[in-house]
């Protein structure tokens, strides 16, 4: 993991105004890495991890995976999701969600200031991708 955490501190410095990355097997629910420049306690990194899980495979979006899957006539138990990044704009961060090429089950989250323009971070964060799946 010290290669994953590298390269989490590494897309950290690429991505303007970007504050914090965490690495989520999104199967299991946990946090397989995360860089921030603020401690946060253990707790709240654990609960970002299961909510990270919740928006990308809770039942809602499953049944909407499964919906679009039937409508365009995959078989229900393929291995395809619509839902590949997320953006959430809180009351002052911007969170970058990004469900991985190679390994589809791990989301990389990078949380940024408000203040930063969302077309570059998401171009920046896009591009790190690739390099941080090279560490799992």
């Amino acid at each position: 993991m010290a290669n994953l955490d590298q390269a989490i501190q590494t897309a950290i410095g690429a991505i303007p105004e970007c504050l914090a990355a965490g690495y989520v097997d999104v199967s299991s629910g946990m946090l397989l890495s995360v860089k921030t420049i603020d401690s946060h306690p253990r707790e709240v990194l654990d609960l970002v991890a299961a909510a990270t899980s919740d928006i990308f495979q809770g039942p809602n979006v499953s049944m909407i995976e499964q919906l679009f899957r039937k409508a365009r006539g995959l078989p229900p138990d393929a291995n395809h999701h619509y839902f590949q990044e997320i953006i959430v704009n809180s009351e002052n961060l911007l969170h970058i969600f990004m469900r991985g090429k190679r390994y589809p089950d791990y989301i990389i989250c990078f949380v940024c200031r408000k203040s930063a323009n969302l077309g570059m971070a998401l171009t920046k964060a896009r591009m790190q991708l690739p390099m941080l799946e090279e560490n799992v």
